[in-house]
């Protein structure tokens, strides 16, 4: 199915920004095989860690119509999540990405609110939305979209909104034109590879077992004792390499409601983190990304700070 409507892209791109979308861009199934190689000898590398998960599905990563048969074109959008600088001194240090609402839940929202929208535009519309939920090379196809690059920190990187982007996928069953790919604006700048506390980071690719941000949220086991004073004060995530990003000097704090900070959070001290119970913590963090570590997580995290 080919829709010739040249506006199809200018409706779409409308109604994604008044649902709060900050970035939104149309990229053609193809095959990635250029990606699928690098994140093989990624994966031979064991830079996955415990993630097993990630050894599957290889050829649907690479190829996304063997996910969904008919699928013509990828939306890729971002929605910026940054919610200003915040000081955690004198208490245990969260990521910025999880100082607000889920944004799996959020993002699923307005995608969903987006489908719908193309549904009753154009008759005839199939289409399926992903956050973190499929096999799908999510950045490489955001920078084929014209969102941003993929940067030294393996993230995305736009011109305006840095590196603090949530990312999510519409997979439509009709033609929409292609936009430009992003060029790398990373140059000779190596400061986020510098700022990494326990030498995860390399050039493009990051080694999963040495990360902070997957030690503290994905990794179930112990967590590596040689690690123990790289982590500083940080219980969930880590952001030294966004923060060291110059990209990010100017970053847009975001009008998203959802993904302002919590002010109970903000509040918390060390002591109050380690008198926290379980069913403080489930009620303080119900709606909120950090109960991905779960409740013996952050335990294990707090103590390896202690």
């Amino acid at each position: 199915m080919c829709l010739k409507d040249k506006n199809i892209k200018g409706r779409i791109m409308e109604n994604a920004k008044n649902i709060g979308f900050s970035l939104c861009g149309f990229s053609k199934i193809d095959t990635l095989n250029d990606e699928k190689i690098v994140f093989q000898k990624w994966l031979k590398k064991g830079y996955n860690a415990d993630m097993k998960f990630l050894e599957r599905n290889i050829e649907i990563r690479a190829n996304p119509s063997l996910l969904k048969p008919n699928i013509k074109t990828i939306i890729s959008l971002a929605i910026n999540y940054f919610p200003g600088n915040t000081d955690f001194s004198d208490s245990y240090q969260i990521s910025k990405y999880a100082l607000g609402e889920d944004y799996h839940d959020v993002l699923n929202e307005k995608l969903n609110e987006l489908l719908q929208f193309i549904k009753k535009m154009y008759d005839g519309v199939e289409g399926f939305c992903f956050v973190d939920s499929a096999p799908i090379f999510e950045k490489a196809w955001a920078q084929r979209a014209g969102l941003g690059w993929i940067g030294k920190n393996s993230l995305l990187i736009n011109k305006k909104y840095g590196s603090y982007l949530f990312l999510g996928e519409i997979l439509l069953n009709i033609e929409i034109e292609p936009d430009t790919s992003s060029e790398n604006y990373c140059g000779i700048c190596d400061k986020c590879v510098k700022a990494c506390p326990t030498g995860a980071l390399e050039f493009y690719q990051l080694n999963s077992s040495k990360c902070i941000s997957y030690l503290t949220i994905e990794h179930k086991g112990e967590l590596p004792s040689e690690l123990k004073n790289a982590f500083g004060n940080k219980i969930f995530g880590c952001d030294d390499c966004q923060t060291a990003c110059p990209w990010n000097d100017n970053a847009v704090i975001t009008d998203m409601h959802a993904f302002k900070p919590k002010e109970t959070l903000l509040k918390l001290s060390i002591k109050d983190w380690n008198e926290l119970d379980e069913e403080k913590f489930g009620g303080l963090f119900n709606k909120s990304a950090l109960k991905r570590a779960k409740y013996s997580g952050f335990k294990r995290n707090i103590d390896f700070n202690s």
